[in-house]
């Protein structure tokens, strides 16, 4: 068994030209075509427990591999794997891999499900003390009568630092726009098996109790990178599911900053919570403008709302394509896996903390935070109010990242119960959001003295209700009991 540390990038058709023509690689380089057949049972019962096999023909060689789930940042994957060569397209099991106890009687039920072909060009490089094998692959996935064609590029780390793999990486950015994969070629796979997705919601967060703090960090902050590059690639015109889900994505991610501040916070922290505020702030009028347009049916307003919405997408997809947003990816996914925030002597003691512990803290200061808060509610501004807001969102996120940690029955039962009094919570307070923002966002776009979109804005009578439906919510929320104690 072997452990693959690689760095994996997406590339355009335009930037894989790009990065070989900059003469930045060396020049000797080898040209392979691959076939690689993947196996799984009917019911995915490979996938689902976490391993992918594979049978990969190049020229008359077939090697069987089996991977087991990585983890990591975005773009960078630490996974076990087993490797053996065989004379077929047929799997052979045996006790060095774990799949043979895994899969027992169902091993006769294996069965091709889907394939990947790819024209591959590999160098060898060395540099700052480091030697890693860097591939670029032009290919496209199989699956039924499904295609995909993708272009990428992989570092495996031989020996050394993973840190040459991104200093490599951004040099090579500066000549070609470069994104952090967060898809291997069997989820690749396994996408077109399954109908198109429009939107990509965030999925469920699974700790493990031996994890310490500085290790579900890791793993929550990657977990929302992910979900915001499987959005990015997803984002059109017309897709407004997918800028809102990108937006939970970074809204996810600002939270756990805020969340493990006292164990992350070094000389770069500040910076990157500041860059994922601009980034959020690039679709927040495009998602704005989608919230009002939701509200208006036909008509005038919705001609000049559609008109501003097109042209919010527009300065959306700019800012996503510049240099700035393309730096952020790559510059945090490096800083999850090696950043200063990890040899801190002073916080020490706080990363190494077992994952319970630090997650019931967490979890009292923000609900004590969301109770203070609102115990006011209808009588607090829009500002104040607004703060509430972020703060029940904060919680929500909290207790969706740590509630893997306390499986017991009644733990279980309680989950539910206060995620859907939070929820409930949320949404009201996000209705008297929308509202008070409503005049700001038509402000914006030059309609706010139009009286034709004073249609858009809710009544003082529904205001006064929407304060009513929260000030309920709050009290059902007060008296949901903690399930981490």
């Amino acid at each position: 068994m072997a452990q693959e540390v690689e760095l994996k990038l997406e590339l355009t058709p335009h930037a894989f030209e790009a990065i070989i023509d900059s003469g930045m690689l060396p020049g000797e380089t080898i040209t392979t075509r691959l076939r690689s057949l993947y196996f799984d049972t009917p019911k995915e019962d490979l996938r689902a427990a976490g391993f992918t096999l594979r049978i990969r023909e190049s020229g008359e060689r077939r090697i069987q591999t089996v991977k087991a789930a990585g983890t990591g940042a975005a773009g960078l994957f630490a996974r076990q794997e087993w490797e053996k060569p065989v004379e077929s397209d047929s799997p052979v099991l045996d006790e060095t891999t774990p799949l043979k106890a895994l899969l027992g009687i169902k091993e006769d039920s294996l069965q091709p499900v889907f394939e990947v072909l790819v024209e591959r060009r590999t160098w060898m490089i060395s540099e700052d003390d480091a030697e890693f094998e860097l591939v670029l692959d032009r290919g496209e996935a199989i699956g039924g009568d499904r295609r995909e064609a993708f272009c990428e590029m992989e570092m495996e780390l031989k020996r050394g630092s993973p840190s040459a793999l991104f200093a490599l990486a951004r040099r090579m950015s500066a000549v070609a726009p470069l994104r952090p994969g967060v898809l291997n070629k069997a989820e690749r796979g396994y996408r077109l098996l399954r109908p198109a997705v429009r939107a990509v919601k965030a999925a469920p967060v699974v700790l493990k109790d031996d994890m310490t703090a500085a290790a579900t960090f890791r793993y929550i902050a990657g977990a929302c990178l992910r979900q915001f590059r499987l959005n990015e690639a997803l984002l059109n015109d017309g897709n407004s599911e997918a800028v809102h889900q990108a937006r939970v994505a970074l809204r996810r991610l600002r939270s756990a900053f805020t969340i493990y501040k006292a164990i992350a916070k070094d000389r770069q922290f500040d910076e990157f919570r500041n860059e994922l505020r601009w980034l959020a702030a690039t679709l927040g009028l495009a998602r704005d403008l989608d919230v009002l347009m939701s509200r208006c049916e036909s008509g005038e307003a919705r001609d000049r709302l559609e008109l501003a919405r097109r042209k919010a997408y527009e300065d959306a997809f700019v800012a996503m394509e510049s240099p700035r947003a393309l730096a952020l990816m790559l510059d945090l996914s490096e800083w999850l896996a090696l950043g200063d925030w990890l040899t801190s002597p002073a916080e020490s003691e706080a990363r190494e903390q077992p994952a319970k512990d630090f997650a019931a803290s967490a979890l009292d200061r923000f609900r004590k935070k969301v109770a203070k808060g609102g115990r006011s509610l209808a009588k607090l501004d829009d500002v104040s109010r607004h703060e509430v807001r972020k703060d029940a969102k904060k919680l929500r996120y909290a207790a969706e990242f740590f509630s893997s940690l306390f499986g017991g029955k009644r733990q279980k039962h309680r989950c539910a119960r206060f995620l859907e009094t939070l929820e409930a919570l949320q949404d009201k307070l996000g209705l008297l959001n929308d509202a008070a923002s409503a005049q700001e966002v038509l402000a914006r776009i030059g309609m706010n003295k139009d009286p034709v979109a004073a249609a858009l804005l809710i009544t003082p009578r529904e205001k006064a209700a929407l304060l009513d439906a929260a000030v309920e919510a709050h009290e059902a929320f007060d008296d949901a009991k903690p399930f981490w104690r």
